[in-house]
């Protein structure tokens, strides 16, 4: 099956409406439902603002149990005080009681304008209907109804099997602004009806975010609202996966794949770019050095800034590595763009190659590369360009 054409994931059933708290009247309220109690990891903003819906969700998750997932958008009842905690329970008791489920098998997820109080009366409207609505196969209808900025829905999928059992793996996403690691404004729910081992399920999603959603950024904002979990319900009738096992190490190499992609979107449809381009860095000293250099390049302005005009300007790179903290011999640095090489040992290599790395510049998507040649460290991020239009969007978000 082609991955546009998996719109859902068996023994999980989706609905989504809208409620009247996005002005725009798009979808804005959705439902994720699972047929049995799933186990459940998850992981959280980092910011030490947090939302009223993480704070009610993080214990369930911790729990290790969760059915269902209640996600809005166009507010994100965050800086809401006790209020917004009692509206984040209350709308989880009104998706709890509309499913027959136990209120604490219930994650609530917010997205949106931070400050202002939810309009419960639109849940105490919409959520008992929202769940006569559930219909498998409909998952595209909840990336619709979570987006904010986003322009374009985030969805991907995968298959695998273990013991001659077949099993899916699928992620919705959203994201485009105040996206940078540890999280990003971004909310990200996978499903699989893979049968996982609690401790394993908790490590592979901390592991696979760690390499993807922990690898990102696009304006160094990092949300109050940053939520991904990660639901498997079992019905596949697989043994229980374990880690360090041939089964494990499959799941996980899907799992990263799914969040690497769903990242990857995010960081393409940051708000107002145009290019994705990941940084890579090598030769580090050790692969945490590795990560520090290439965050201090990817969230560079100067950088961005120079990756939307096309500019093959490799003096703001060496010198954002220079800053980064990590263990640096100037005399040694090497800097590709794409495969042309602009910087070795430290120096430029001429105008004729900066020429030809500006032609890479001016694709959607490239690599640059910097080469420490210090070590077997490495490290990725990915980053998008800072562009006009980012202030625009920004400077409008609450009109």
């Amino acid at each position: 099956m082609n991955n546009e054409e998996i719109k859902g994931v068996p023994g999980f059933r989706f609905a989504a409406c809208s409620a009247g708290l996005k002005k725009s009247g798009r979808p804005d309220l959705a439902l994720i439902v699972s047929d049995v109690p799933a186990r459940c990891a998850g992981v959280f903003t980092t910011n030490k603002v947090v939302a009223a819906p993480v704070q009610i969700t993080l214990p369930r998750v911790r729990n290790g149990r969760c059915q269902a997932i209640l996600v809005n958008s166009g507010n994100a009842n965050a800086c809401t005080g006790e209020q917004g905690r009692r509206d984040s329970l209350r709308s989880g008791a009104l998706a709890a009681a509309a499913l027959g489920i136990d209120e604490e098998l219930v994650a609530v997820s917010s997205t949106g304008v931070i400050g202002v109080p939810l309009a419960m009366d639109k849940f105490e409207q919409h959520v008992a209907p929202l769940a006569g609505q559930l219909q498998p196969d409909c998952a595209d209808l909840v990336t619709a109804a979570i987006m904010t900025t986003d322009s374009f829905a985030k969805r991907y999928a995968v298959t695998g099997e273990v013991a001659g059992r077949p099993y899916r793996i699928l992620g919705v996403a959203k994201g485009a602004g105040m996206i940078h690691p540890n999280m990003a404004t971004m909310l990200a729910f996978v499903m699989t009806d893979a049968d996982l081992d609690g401790v394993f399920a908790d490590s592979a999603l901390r592991s696979g975010a760690d390499r993807s959603f922990n690898s990102i950024t696009v304006d160094r904002d990092t949300s109050t609202n940053d939520m991904v979990l990660l639901l498997a319900n079992g019905v596949a009738g697989n043994p229980p996966i374990v880690a360090d096992s041939a089964a494990g190490r499959q799941f996980q190499a899907l799992l990263d794949e799914v969040l690497l992609e769903l990242a990857k979107m995010i960081v393409r449809d940051g708000e107002g770019a145009t290019k994705l381009v990941r940084i890579l860095v090598q030769g580090a000293a050790s692969d945490a050095e590795a990560k520090l250099a290439a965050c201090s390049v990817a969230t560079s302005n100067l950088v961005k800034t120079a990756f939307f005009g096309q500019d093959a300007n490799w003096g703001r790179i060496i010198a954002a590595v220079g800053y980064s903290g990590a263990q640096v011999d100037p005399e040694r640095v090497g800097i590709c763009f794409g495969d042309v090489p602009v910087v070795e040992n430290g120096l430029g290599t001429g105008k004729e190659l900066e020429a030809r790395a500006t032609e890479v510049l001016k694709t959607p998507e490239f690599t640059v590369t910097v080469d420490l040649h210090l070590g077997q460290g490495q490290a990725h991020y990915y980053t998008s360009d800072l562009t006009y239009d980012y202030v625009k969007i920004n400077a409008d978000y609450r009109s």
